[in-house]
């Protein structure tokens, strides 16, 4: 096992900063030293390689006169993982990065790991960094250093992290009384009028990475995912990568949550914590937690923080064994920092946050409590691009505290405005670890970020389909946040470097975002033995999909339900003359119209006005240009037609009106230019181009919420911004030749059952039959039933005007 033998830096900061300098001169000594010995004797290939030059100071000054050290073997070679940004989900994204990150790790460092066998030298892999921590001497440093593939050796020093501190302790009363009030800071940030509209983090999952957590405190163990109601299971729930502390009461790998210190149960508990009793303390009580311990006490390594971000990714059984990327979090919440100037590596730590977040994981950071002063977010993770990072407010006010870092960050020359947004910070109730019903009052940016982290869970649990979209996420929260200028450190904003783009309200950003109705029927073309014709319901909310059944017939290219619930379809395509349906939206079996009245209209969206006006988006297979039909509902009969004019393809296949009428079509792709999403003239058949999709969308539609959803091809549900085109992937369906996309009506209706049975034969009809209106649910046959959510269709919302986010500043390449 390996242990770490460097002693604690507990000194002021005036003292830390002189003894600081005093090293890194002492080290540049030292290395000029060796450098002189050493950068001609080691060749490789008949090359001279300076190790010196990739051995960091820090090394070279505790591993000097013989000392052993703990180091860092960092590899040259590194996973590409900018693959995982056009994954479609979340699950998608944490497995990619994780067989990626263990498929470069194996294939590199098996050479040295066998060296270091060889010889009984103490190590430790990691995937997430592709490094190796290793327990040993300078000449056992400047060996690996020598070698072609190793990048650079680094440090793993001891940091005593200034985290805050209690004060007096209460204790919950033994004896019911009246529920208190909901904390404040909570309150502050709109957390109970998010509670208000049915959301309290529900299917999100956060992380403490800190002192390790109480989970049996009253506030807390009912929102451990580790807990039943019945019984505990720790595995995959729980991690200590604190392995050599001597004397602490956690002791070490401790089997179940501890915590040795009570931070970590203090930010837990305002992120989630809720006894039921009265003792609201946290923003999303509805979420789950796990955790892992970071901290001995106060003092984290870089080897601590960087094996917690590399459970996270895949958290394991208590054992460590069978790591599953699956069961990851959404959300880390994170207070510890790691100064470079006592020996943390920019780069090396910069390689696991980015880690997290390739795989979609959000990582909260606290600025740090090194404030008033500028520039004073200054060491990782909190100075990274990848980090969401939160100042703290004096609690009820929008006055930034006089101890939260500001920007611009320096440290790395980026510039970088910091912090991203502000929360209250100052005499912040929660949970500590005292027992498992004591609270305290503490401050620090470390209370505000947990109120950042639930925030961030309560948009997740509205808008589940932001929850693997970083970015847009962080920008939901951004552009809605309360703005508070400041000129302190900076310009004025927004954002600026006091409180970034000001006090979260979380609020404005749920409402910022339309939610969705939850439930699409899709249709599919293609040759009926190929899958082609056959219904399928689509549950946005829980991302999935459900084969209803076959209609019997090939390319059923469109569908779209009446103002009674009647579901039409048509199928052909420009492979025979049309056929118009109805088709019962329970068991997808059909009921003929007729044939289209023209033989040459390959219609491929099909949608109802609000006056009943039936419209088919249409390619006339014979003159060669895409037309606008109205169509008779009940014999098929063309009864107007009207050419799109557009540049380049001016096929729509995809068609949908929006509450005022307003015709949009989905420009189609089969000449291979861009998709666009156009503005219909009804009159001229003018096409006027919204904006570029750059996607092959196969249909659109309007969900009764007003949520605009496109289809692709290749199973991609879309929503689509109707004033922009900006398209966001929700997820892959698992459809083949998803075509058609219709909105479940917004009343109940039947059950819709799968049916396995052979292929139904189409039965003519002169009149529509009226068919039942669909209820937003499958009986589970071949394939899981969907479960409708509530949807908060009625609650206004506040659209606030977006701000344009600043050019970021370009990250330190590792």
């Amino acid at each position: 096992m390996i242990k770490n033998v460097h002693r604690t830096f507990t000194a002021s900061p005036w003292r830390r900063i002189f003894c600081s300098l005093f090293l890194v001169a002492a080290a540049i000594a030292l290395v000029t030293a060796v450098a002189s010995s050493n950068a001609g004797g080691q060749r490789v290939g008949g090359n001279a390689i300076n190790i010196a030059n990739k051995i960091a100071p820090w090394v070279v000054e505790h591993t000097a006169y013989g000392q052993q050290a703990e180091f860092f073997v960092v590899l040259a070679d590194r996973a590409d993982l900018s693959r995982a940004a056009n994954l479609p989900t979340k699950t998608e994204k944490g497995r990619f990065v994780y067989q990626t990150l263990v498929q470069k790790a194996q294939t590199t460092q098996g050479p040295i790991l066998q060296w270091l066998r060889d010889r009984k030298i103490e190590h430790q892999s990691f995937y997430i960094i592709n490094a190796i921590l290793v327990k040993g001497t300078r000449q056992i440093a400047d060996t690996l250093a020598a070698r072609p593939d190793v990048a650079r050796v680094e440090g793993n020093p001891r940091i005593y992290n200034s985290l805050p501190q209690p004060g007096p302790a209460s204790e919950a009363p033994s004896q019911p009384e009246a529920p208190k009030a909901i904390e404040p800071g909570i309150t502050y940030v709109h957390a109970p009028d998010v509670w208000a509209l049915g959301f309290h983090g529900e299917g999100i999952v956060v992380a403490s990475a800190d002192t390790g957590v109480r989970w049996t405190h009253n506030a807390l163990k009912p929102h451990y995912r580790g807990w039943d109601g019945t019984n505990a299971d720790h595995d995959y729930n729980w991690h200590d990568s604190i392995h050599d502390s001597v004397g602490n009461v956690c002791g070490n790998d401790s089997p179940q949550p501890c915590d040795d210190q009570a931070h970590g149960s203090h930010t837990t508990g305002t992120m989630i914590g809720d006894d039921g009793a009265g003792n609201q303390i946290g923003m999303a009580p509805g979420a789950k937690w796990i955790g892992c311990r970071n901290m001995d006490a106060n003092v984290g390594t870089p080897a601590r923080y960087i094996e917690c971000m590399q459970w996270f990714l895949a958290p394991t059984r208590i054992d460590g064994s069978d790591p599953d990327p699956t069961k990851a979090p959404h959300i880390t919440n994170n207070s510890w920092e790691c100064p470079p100037s006592e020996g943390c590596s920019f780069d090396t730590l910069q390689a696991a946050v980015e880690a997290q977040a390739a795989a979609g994981i959000m990582m909260m950071s606290a600025a740090q409590n090194s404030g008033p002063s500028c520039s004073t977010v200054q060491n990782p993770p909190g100075l990274y691009e990848a980090t969401y990072t939160a100042g703290a407010l004096n609690t009820g006010t929008d006055t930034i505290a006089s101890f939260s870092s500001r920007g611009p960050v320096t440290a790395d020359g980026s510039g970088r405005i910091k912090p991203d947004i502000t929360a209250p910070g100052t005499g912040t109730r929660s949970s500590t670890n005292a027992s498992d019903s004591s609270y305290a009052n503490f401050s620090g940016t470390s209370m505000a970020t947990p109120h950042i982290s639930g925030a961030m869970a309560l948009l997740w649990s509205a808008h589940p389909n932001l929850a693997h979209q970083l970015t847009a996420s962080r920008d939901a929260l951004n552009n809605t946040a309360h703005f508070i200028s400041s000129t302190d450190c900076g310009d004025a904003g927004p954002p600026n470097n006091v409180y970034g783009w000001g006090r979260v309200d979380i609020l404005a950003a749920v409402n910022s975002i339309p939610f969705q109705s939850g439930l699409l029927y899709a249709s599919t073309g293609g040759l009926n033995s190929d899958n082609g014709g056959r219904l399928w319901l689509i549950d946005v909310t829980n991302q999935s999909a459900s084969l209803i059944g076959d209609t019997g017939f090939d390319q059923l290219g469109a569908i779209a339900f009446d103002s009674n619930g009647t579901l039409y379809g048509v199928s052909g395509a420009s492979s025979v003359q049309g056929t118009l349906m109805t088709i019962d939206p329970t068991n997808g079996t059909p009921t003929v119209i007729g044939l289209l009245s023209d033989p040459n209209a390959a219609v491929d969206g099909l949608r109802f006005n609000s006056q009943g006006v039936l419209y088919g988006g249409s390619f006339n297979n014979s003159k060669g240009v895409g037309q606008l039909l109205t169509i008779d509902p009940s014999n098929g009969n063309v009864l107007s037609t009207l050419t799109l004019v557009g540049s380049g393809n001016s096929f729509c296949p995809g068609i949908a009106f929006d509450s005022l009428d307003v015709l949009y079509g989905s420009r189609g792709n089969s000449s291979g230019h861009l998709e666009d999403l156009d503005l219909v003239d009804q009159v001229t058949g003018v096409l006027t181009p919204v904006g570029p999709m750059e996607a092959v969308i196969s249909d659109i539609v309007f969900a009764p919420d007003g949520t605009l959803y496109g289809s692709s091809p290749t199973g991609e549900l879309y929503s689509i911004d109707p004033v922009t085109g900006a398209k966001t992937l929700l997820f892959n369906t698992g459809i083949p030749h998803f075509s058609g996309l219709a909105a479940a009506p917004a009343a109940p209706s039947p059950t819709p059952t799968p049916t396995p049975t052979a292929t139904p034969t189409p039965t003519p009809s002169v009149t529509p039959t009226s068919t039942p209106t669909p209820t937003p649910s499958v009986t589970p046959t071949s394939s899981p039933t969907p479960t409708p959510s509530a949807t908060a269709t009625t609650t206004p919302r506040v659209t606030p005007t977006p701000r344009p986010r600043p050019t970021p500043f370009p990250r330190p390449t590792p």
